[in-house]
């Protein structure tokens, strides 16, 4: 088992440029202190430096971070693309094994719409429409029905605050570290 009766587990997954990172920094700049973000592009790209693939070594980087920070007195939100095949054994045992309150959301968002927002990301230029439309999975959804969607028309600040109120985040305190 991991974390406690207290300690909340977000799971947010989506397409590249759906706007996860986006709605996990606003939990955290709504939360304050105590919550800790385990980012799949942070793990992957920038820490470990690896692709992609079945099997890589960043799948178990993810599910350890978020179960020291879970065991450590943290709210946890594990955000990334995620893709189901890959990454849903190491979620549902994640989802299963910890102690507290555990929710997961995936942002649907039309390729159409996501081609228009990475363009104002800053990785904008090392990537475009034909890595977008290769990595494109419409409702990649976990087993079992675990997940809310949230569509393309909830804002940002909309998305948060359901989040925030699903999971239970609102009205606890931020924890002084």
């Amino acid at each position: 088992m991991v974390g406690t009766e207290d300690t909340r587990l977000v799971v947010l997954r989506g397409n590249s440029a759906s706007g996860k990172s986006s709605v996990a920094a606003g939990l955290r700049a709504t939360f304050g202190r105590g919550l800790a973000l385990v980012g799949q592009d942070n793990l992957r790209r920038v820490v470990l430096r690896e692709r992609d693939r079945p099997g890589a070594a960043n799948i178990g980087l993810i599910d350890l971070t978020a179960r020291y920070a879970l065991d450590a007195g943290y709210h946890v939100v594990v955000e990334g693309v995620l893709y189901a095949d890959r990454y849903g054994d190491m979620l549902a045992r994640l989802c299963a094994e910890h102690r507290g309150p555990t929710h997961a959301y995936y942002l649907d968002v039309p390729f159409e719409q996501t081609l228009v927002r990475h363009a104002t990301k800053p990785v904008a230029d090392e990537f475009g429409e034909t890595e977008l439309r290769d990595w494109y999975r419409p409702l990649d959804l976990l087993p079992g029905g675990i997940e809310t969607v949230i569509g393309a028309d909830s804002t940002l600040e909309a998305s948060v605050d359901l989040i925030m109120r699903d999971t239970g985040l609102v009205g606890l305190p931020a924890l002084d570290r």
